[in-house]
């Protein structure tokens, strides 16, 4: 093991994260390199540096479920490959510029390799990008609490649905544009929208409170077509972020009523609208 992979192997140790295997490889190379100690001080530090600086509240359990989820090419897939041939392929398939002659070469090589080709390079491969992205994931997040974000709100980053990934991409497209306007029953709904994009969200707030059979329906009009653009019940106090599922146009014209639940049974509004919207304006 060289000093670089002691490194990455520090930053899952730091976040208690590390498989069977890499924490006794991890144990050895720290016994045997004592000089190489300030990497576990450093991945110490800023695993500190995040508990720290989150609120007093312990942060949700969740977190390290989600960001261990999204290490590509995680531990798991040591246990599932089994097969040196599903093992090998497993590495093809990733980035990692190593090739299945690097790995056949790193290998050591015994009488018997015919019969069982070698995989200890492999398996080498797969642990070295495991541990760089932990490494990547565990500065991103010290990089969030260093920024003000506290645990609770790298969750909620995490956790954000697709009409609020859709929100961000909009209002960070050139093209962005906004229209926000009361609704009939009380209530205050803003259609935002990007043409280069072909999406919209509508954003409301303070909407009356619906009866269990109601939703609320968003529409689609264009020219003399009406199409049904998704359902939604806003939280308690009418806020909702809701991504359409219609195609949009840049000069469509968004519109809001109240429908049974479930959706309009027809296909078309049921009752007047409670907001019309058109985005040429």
């Amino acid at each position: 093991m060289n000093e670089e992979e002691f490194a990455e192997l520090a930053a899952g140790f730091a976040l208690d994260a590390l498989s069977v295997d890499d924490a006794r490889a991890f144990e050895q190379a720290r016994n045997a390199h004592p000089e190489w100690a300030h990497h576990v001080d450093d991945a110490l530090e800023s695993a500190a540096l995040l508990a720290d600086m989150a609120p007093a509240a312990a942060p949700p359990p969740a977190v390290r479920d989600m960001l261990m989820a999204r290490i590509t090419g995680g531990a798991e897939r040591e246990t599932e490959i089994s097969s040196a041939t599903g093992l090998l392929a497993a590495v093809q398939d990733t980035t990692d510029p190593t090739t299945t002659d690097d790995v056949e070469s790193a290998a050591p090589r015994t009488g018997d390799d015919d019969a069982h080709p070698a995989t200890t390079g492999a398996i080498a491969v797969v642990r070295r990008r495991w541990t760089r992205g932990l490494l990547a994931l565990a500065a991103s997040c010290v990089l969030l609490v260093a920024l003000g974000f506290g645990a609770a709100s790298v969750n909620e980053y995490l956790n954000r649905t697709p009409a609020q990934v859709a929100l961000a991409a909009i209002e960070a497209a050139p093209d962005a544009a906004s229209v926000t306007a009361e609704a009939a029953d009380g209530g205050v709904v803003t259609a935002r929208w990007s043409a280069s994009l072909e999406q919209a969200v509508v954003v409301t707030d303070g909407l009356q409170q619906l009866t269990d059979d109601q939703v609320f329906e968003l529409w689609v009009l264009r020219g003399d077509e009406v199409t049904s653009a998704g359902t939604f019940l806003p939280a308690p106090g009418g806020e909702a972020v809701t991504l359409l599922e219609a195609s949009f146009e840049d000069g469509d014209t968004i519109a809001m009523s109240v429908e049974p639940a479930g959706g309009s049974p027809t296909g078309l509004p049921t009752s007047d609208p409670l907001v019309a919207i058109a985005t040429d304006a």
